[in-house]
């Protein structure tokens, strides 16, 4: 009934607690749920998950927040345009990322800095065209140029275009013109828990713009647990809260926007969900 688009099920608040998640899901007729990767290290863990259940699948990406080394100065693997084809090409992985731009957290550096940010976008986008598979973009205080890197990677001579590769703008929280934007080249909008907030209003304007057709649903887990939930550990259990603010939104039955979200969530994976 309802699918999950994007979770982080192996943060250890969520591992830990993974057979009364699964519970859980069911009892809230939550039947599939994406599972995403945001470093190479943690890939095999995602994969696994994706191999071991049938209603699991996985991504391949690194997190634009990730640097090369992490809070405790672990070097992290930057991932090459091999790495994510080789990855993209094992059973039950259907997605590129997360990837894209985030300058939210800048700190004394300017945008200018980010250029590794944007070539690790580059190289996802390019992995992404070459197997055929949708790409899982986020985007923070960075919309202009991940709208611009998109359309330039799709004019480039010699790759397939990432309006081919296709894919979602995942727990979107930007304008209806960056929603027409990704839109126009071919990408759906997944909305979060944040959709549910009080102070969310201009997203809900937002998601009354959007077709029903290019909408997603997601947790985010374990972030952004949605109302009534709110401050607590998210989980895929809770992404009908979500489909329930969209009916209300979009004048429709809560079941109804499960079967149409979990539908676009087939189409946007057609010939990958085996």
């Amino acid at each position: 009934m309802f699918t999950d688009s994007h979770c982080h099920l192996v943060f250890p608040e969520l591992m830990s607690q993974l057979p009364q998640i699964r519970t859980a899901m069911a009892e809230a007729r939550v039947t599939r749920a994406l599972c995403i990767c945001t470093t190479m290290e943690e890939f095999e863990s995602v994969h696994n998950l994706a191999t071991s259940f049938d209603n699991f699948w996985a991504t391949v990406g690194v997190h634009p927040d990730n640097e090369a080394s992490d809070e405790a100065g672990k070097e992290l693997r930057e991932p090459t345009f091999d790495d994510l084809v080789q990855r993209a090409g094992l059973p039950r992985v259907v997605g590129i990322g997360e990837t894209g731009l985030d300058y939210f957290r800048l700190g004394d550096r300017t945008v200018a800095d980010m250029e590794w940010q944007r070539e690790r976008f580059r190289t996802h986008i390019r992995a992404a065209q070459a197997v055929k598979k949708p790409l899982v973009i986020h985007t923070r205080a960075s919309s202009a140029d991940t709208i611009a890197i998109l359309k330039e990677e799709g004019e480039t001579e010699g790759h397939l275009g990432a309006k081919s590769a296709g894919g979602v703008f995942h727990c979107f929280t930007e304008t209806a013109e960056v929603a027409r934007a990704a839109l126009d080249l071919g990408f759906y909008i997944s909305l979060s828990g944040i959709l549910t907030f009080k102070s969310a209003q201009d997203l809900r304007d937002v998601a009354a713009f959007v077709p029903m057709d290019r909408l997603l649903i997601e947790t985010d887990s374990p972030y952004l647990a949605p109302m009534p939930h709110r401050g607590k550990t998210n989980n895929p259990s809770y992404v009908p809260f979500v489909a329930k603010k969209i009916a209300e939104i979009k004048g429709l039955e809560t079941e109804e926007v499960g079967r149409i979200t979990s539908s676009n969530f087939d189409n946007l994976f057609q010939g990958v969900l085996v």
